[in-house]
């Protein structure tokens, strides 16, 4: 049975040495590229020949575009209409790239945890830098809850910052989870299926129930997929929400 774990290998797909730096285009790099460009063609062409009357292509674009929209302002307000372009670019490029990684010989980008804490990073720093530029130094209060007594301060406002530093590691580490611990299982139990249908005779028969239970995970896979960029969206939508609506 082939290791399940090779399917998460990075291999260095085009060699290249820069001034002793390693800088080799990678398959994950390569399918980065593959999903930043499936975003983009999806994007471009539905809306390349926009009518009144949108065609399937057209409607499916802007309904994705209006269901970040709707999540953005119920969970950021009005204000933040402004960061709807990057949480639906974050959304798009996350349900891409879950998407594109079922594909059969595909790579999984957001099943490596430097991927998806480059995007949580980029969310946290983006809190901080949003929330100091709206509020200034009033936004260190985000850390002291209203009406807290002073007494409690010394015991909450340390649980309040590991919460707050700690954000980008479980923003992270709940897409990379979800999603390599997915791909695992398919591969087991693909490996399952291969193994009794080299067996032969009664194995072989029976192979047809491994094969029923990969088609299921398939689809509780495809609904994983498109549940994590859900949720890896609206969490950067709640952590924006405190730098553009501080409520202390």
């Amino acid at each position: 049975m082939a290791n399940p774990l090779e399917q998460f290998d990075i291999h260095p797909a085009a060699p290249l040495n820069i001034a002793g730096i390693d800088a080799s285009l990678t398959n994950a790099g390569i399918f980065m590229l593959i999903t930043s460009a499936a975003v983009a063609f999806f994007v471009l062409a539905g809306t390349r020949r926009s009518s009144l009357v949108p065609g399937r292509w057209q409607l499916m674009v802007e309904l994705s575009y209006e269901f970040i929209a709707g999540m953005v302002k119920e969970n950021i307000g009005q204000k933040g209409r402004a960061y709807v372009p990057f949480i639906f670019t974050l959304f798009m490029f996350v349900l891409a790239g879950n998407l594109i990684g079922m594909l059969p010989y595909a790579f999984t980008v957001t099943s490596h945890l430097a991927v998806t804490f480059a995007f949580a990073g980029l969310v946290f720093l983006g809190t901080i830098v949003i929330g100091f530029i709206n509020h200034g130094a009033r936004f260190l209060t985000l850390f002291v809850p209203k009406d807290t007594p002073p007494l409690l301060l010394i015991l909450i406002l340390p649980i309040e910052l590991i919460s707050f530093v700690s954000r980008p590691i479980t923003h992270s580490v709940r897409l990379f989870a979800n999603m390599t611990a997915g791909h695992i299982l398919l591969k087991v139990f693909a490996g399952f299926v291969v193994s009794l249908l080299l067996a032969g005779g009664f194995l072989s028969s029976i192979s047809v129930l491994p094969a029923v239970m990969i088609i299921m995970l398939n689809a509780l896979e495809l609904l994983v997929a498109v549940v994590q960029a859900y949720v890896f969206a609206l969490l950067a939508c709640v952590y924006l929400n405190d730098a553009v609506n501080l409520e202390h």
